[in-house]
């Protein structure tokens, strides 16, 4: 529920976008609505992204302080907040707020929610239950994208805000994690939480004392920022780095807030509605692959053929845009089944690779000791060039036109091609131990 909430605040911008972007208040409006421009859209849009940039720094302080249990009970209360501004919004001001205020729940709950599902899962299972935050972002995305097609954006920032409050009612009866329960001296606690977990009649002494020992050595291995530049540790970083950038290149958030638009200004025959829960379903069926994928095929080669698929895909919209801009009947009557084509597979290659892995890897890469800071650091980026890409969406499309911006998004994604293939290390199958040998640093023993 906390991964639906957080991809019901994503999803809500493209409906509320497209409805904010009608252009008829020259007239007497009496309705109410709220008519923004093109640079207030994109404020709309990016500042979910400044709220989530805060988020991971304010979970990354708060689950360590209050647990991971009271860190996503207390992320509720800027969400529920946020959509009653949005939904009761007079102006850009309230809306803004509104947004800054979901995006603060985006990043906690995108930082402590997986944080949690890895500490009480057992090792069998960890990888698909880890891999289900994202299916469900995608789930929370469709769930916007539907109901965006039936009722008005207030009214939709209710029935979003719902999602909020399902998931306090249930995070209220969730146990506290063991790990954070150990760390903070609370032994009995901590044995009671894994037994939950682990059920009555399963023996949880020799999973406790690894715990607890990995805990004792992971604070004598604490790190600073001055530690990063050693090779062992750099190397992963700058690869960490490349990808959480390369994932926003692709301008796939720029695609997912304002597909109504992007439908709209395609001018295809079919409902731009249908053609975005289309996409929808497609995004949520490809992630659910992804989870049974990553751990058969590998990390490497599902990165190398998400981001080529990926630039061949959104290199196709250009051309269909760049038709319609030479004979706008000609592109519609001939290619006006390649912008529902193309995002579809663009979605598709993305959600089964770029959307997962990077997350994934950062995880696989870093050195226990150096976790923390390292992830840290690759979150900050990651939301950063989120705002980035979204703010600037639009702008670019007046700058480039839309094909410009497609191909411009192409060429990211060609050239993050090279870089999988040539750079990115494969690490299926790999001891932690064996992923730091292979950049220099200390193997197993």
């Amino acid at each position: 529920m906390g991964a639906m909430a957080v991809g019901a605040a994503i999803g809500y911008s493209s409906p509320a976008t497209a409805a904010f972007r009608c252009h008829n208040s020259t007239e007497n409006d009496t309705s109410g609505d709220l008519y923004l421009t093109e640079e207030e859209r994109g404020w709309f849009a990016g500042t979910l992204s400044i709220g989530a940039l805060l988020g991971c720094m304010l979970a990354g302080l708060s689950i360590n302080n209050i647990g991971r249990r009271g860190t996503m009970l207390v992320s509720v209360l800027p969400l529920m907040v946020g959509w009653l501004l949005i939904g009761l919004a007079e102006n850009l001001a309230m809306l803004i707020c509104g947004r800054l205020l979901c995006g603060l729940c985006t990043g906690i709950s995108s930082l402590v929610v997986p944080t949690y599902t890895t500490e009480y899962a057992s090792k069998d299972i960890r990888g698909a239950l880890g891999s289900g935050f994202q299916l469900f972002v995608t789930v929370g995305i469709l769930y916007a994208y539907v109901l965006g097609t039936v009722v008005e954006w207030r009214l939709l920032a209710a029935i979003c805000a719902a999602l909020g409050l399902i998931f306090l009612l249930l995070a209220a009866f969730l146990k506290e994690s063991p790990n954070y329960l150990l760390a903070k001296g609370k032994e009995k606690q901590a044995r009671k939480s894994m037994q939950y977990f682990r059920g009555q009649t399963y023996n949880i002494d020799k999973e406790m004392a690894e715990l607890k020992l990995f805990l004792e050595e992971s604070c004598k291995a604490k790190v600073s920022l001055w530690d990063l530049t050693t090779p062992y540790i750099l190397k992963p970083l700058l690869i960490t780095l490349a990808l959480m950038i390369f994932q926003q290149l692709a301008g796939v958030n720029a695609v997912i807030y304002n597909i109504i638009i992007i439908f709209k200004d395609s001018g295809i025959n079919m409902s731009e509605d249908v053609s975005t829960i289309i996409v929808g379903i497609v995004q949520v069926l490809a992630t659910a692959a992804s989870a049974f994928l990553i751990d058969r095929i590998g990390r490497k080669f599902l990165l190398s053929l998400s981001s080529g698929v990926m630039s061949v895909s959104i290199m196709a919209l250009g051309v269909f845009f760049f038709e319609k801009s030479q004979d706008q009947e000609w592109a519609a009557s001939y290619l006006g089944w390649l912008p529902l084509t193309s995002l579809m597979v663009f979605i598709s290659a993305f959600s089964i690779g770029y959307g997962p892995i990077p997350w994934l890897m950062m995880g696989e890469l870093f050195y226990p000791s150096v976790k923390e800071v390292a992830g840290s650091i690759a979150t900050t980026i990651n939301w950063t060039c989120v705002f980035i890409i979204t703010f600037t969406f639009e702008p670019l499309q007046d700058a480039l036109g839309d094909y410009g911006v497609y191909w411009l998004f192409g060429s990211f994604c060609a050239i993050n091609f090279v870089f999988c293939v040539t750079l990115v290390p494969e690490t299926k199958g790999r001891t932690l131990q064996e992923t730091t040998a292979y950049f220099g640093g200390p193997g197993p023993e």
